[in-house]
């Protein structure tokens, strides 16, 4: 697809922005970027294009994601105590359909992410980031983001922050 430079700086810009909003665990400033509706999404199979009707590692549209928000940042949340960091890296962005006059957009990228806990293995987690992006009141929101993981059928201990 052909984009002037420009514009996919502008969508490059806003991945990197919502990575370190995951990053700093501002979780209600990475909230506000979805659209009301939007998903977040987590297959557990490579091939997976049905979110409802399959086992997922995370589907969670926005009241799931204010339980695992408010539970994230709970004080008694053992699990949390000291909290998992993260570092990630959002690289090889492509937009695969849409336009800013069509006020959509499909959005694929590469990920690496690097998360640590205190008494616990450094995890390495990677794969690619499909965002369906809507344009509302001048403003890109998620409708979707689907995290693919390369080792998404392998067997995982707890994955409790957002991807």
């Amino acid at each position: 697809m052909s984009t002037t430079p420009d514009f996919h700086h502008e969508i490059e810009q806003y991945l990197y922005h919502e990575a370190a909003l995951l990053d700093d665990r501002e979780w209600d400033r990475w909230e506000a970027l979805f659209a009301d509706g939007g998903t977040y999404w987590v297959p557990l199979a490579h091939d997976q294009t049905d979110a409802l009707n399959h086992a997922s590692l995370f589907y969670e549209d926005a009241v799931m994601r204010e339980v695992r928000r408010r539970r994230l940042n709970h004080v008694r949340a053992w699990s949390q105590s000291p909290v998992t960091r993260t570092a990630r890296i959002v690289g090889n962005v492509m937009i695969v359909r849409g336009s800013r006059s069509a006020g959509e957009l499909i959005v694929r990228s590469t990920f690496q992410l690097t998360e640590w806990r205190a008494r616990r293995d450094q995890r390495q987690l990677a794969g690619h980031y499909t965002h369906s992006l809507v344009l509302i009141e001048d403003e890109w929101r998620i409708m979707q983001k689907r995290v693919d993981l390369i080792n998404c059928d392998g067997v995982h201990n707890a994955l409790e922050v957002f991807i």
